[in-house]
């Protein structure tokens, strides 16, 4: 058996597969999940429009936590956990379904790259520009081993695994950061 091989950019593909990507999208929840509740569909840049669904979504789970009285730190890393795993079965299965490794429209692994990276920053629209800002550069030039998992780890593991690893490079420098300007 082949593996899949990687994907065009949404906004690079015909007709036929724009329909089909707005089909797994809105009528699969596998599709729904790993197109970032649809922000992977946007025809110019998708991995940063779904960072900023990522944004998005982390802003409206601390309200919830908030009005919930509970802590950020503890929920919010079970919140990741699940969609990681969640990530993993829904970008393999709408990967195998458009028959390539790592399409550009899924981007449910942003969310989760994303949201790790905010874990370390303040709470304030400074924190969240930086951590988004850090987190897209690493993720567009995925240093090694970011770069080496995208390219060799098949499946929703290898989809959702780059991300995590970028996500990792982002924290570092908001770490040394906090550690350089205390």
């Amino acid at each position: 058996m082949t593996e899949p091989k990687p994907g065009p950019c949404p906004h690079r593909h015909g007709r036929q597969q724009r329909q089909q990507l707005w089909q797994l999208a809105w009528r699969t929840p596998a599709g729904w999940l790993a197109l970032g509740l649809g922000s992977g569909l946007s025809p110019i840049a998708p991995g940063t429009a779904g960072s900023a669904m990522a944004l998005l979504l982390a802003w409206l789970w601390l309200q919830l936590l908030a009005m919930a009285g509970w802590p950020i730190l503890w929920p919010s890393l079970g919140m990741i956990a699940l969609v990681f795993v969640l990530g993993v079965l829904a970008s393999d299965s709408v990967c195998r379904q458009l028959k390539t490794h790592d399409h550009g429209a899924v981007v449910v692994d942003e969310f989760v790259g994303q949201w790790l990276v905010l874990l370390l920053v303040p709470m304030s629209i400074g924190g969240w520009l930086a951590a988004f800002l850090l987190f897209r550069l690493f993720d567009i030039i995925k240093p090694w081993p970011a770069r080496a998992a995208d390219r060799h780890i098949h499946g929703g593991i290898g989809v959702m695994l780059d991300d995590v690893l970028a996500a990792g490079y982002a924290m570092l420098v908001v770490l040394a950061y906090q550690q350089l300007m205390p």
